[in-house]
């Protein structure tokens, strides 16, 4: 018989739920004018934001206090670079548009390594 632990199910049930939050194909929307703004802002490319998406393990939750007239989300998560960001999105005609990224803090470091 096989025993599965909590911590498998949490891993499952978190993994499933991402899995419908994500768009597939996984896809990408920029708005035009902010395209350059996490760049300037915070040192992040776009292509460093998109990887995070691609890369084990990301943590995503519902960003309940920004959900006001779309459902957002944060995010947590590495590049291939193993650079660690934090990211704030949301998914509009089944492509992720990212709102914000950059460096995680201390706080969300620690977050992210209990995951």
């Amino acid at each position: 018989m096989t025993v599965i632990s909590p911590i498998d199910i949490c891993i499952f049930l978190q993994y499933t739920h991402i899995m419908t939050i994500l768009p597939h194909p996984l896809s990408f929307e920029w708005d035009k004018g902010n395209s350059n703004k996490n760049l300037k802002k915070h040192n992040v490319t776009n292509q460093e934001a998109e990887e995070v998406f691609s890369n084990e393990p990301l943590v995503v939750l519902e960003d309940v206090g920004h959900s006001k007239q779309e459902t957002r989300f944060q995010a947590l998560g590495v590049t291939s670079k193993r650079r660690k960001l934090f990211l704030s999105f949301t998914v509009r005609k089944n492509k992720v548009r990212i709102i914000s990224v950059r460096d995680m803090n201390r706080k969300e470091e620690v977050v992210y390594e209990k995951s």
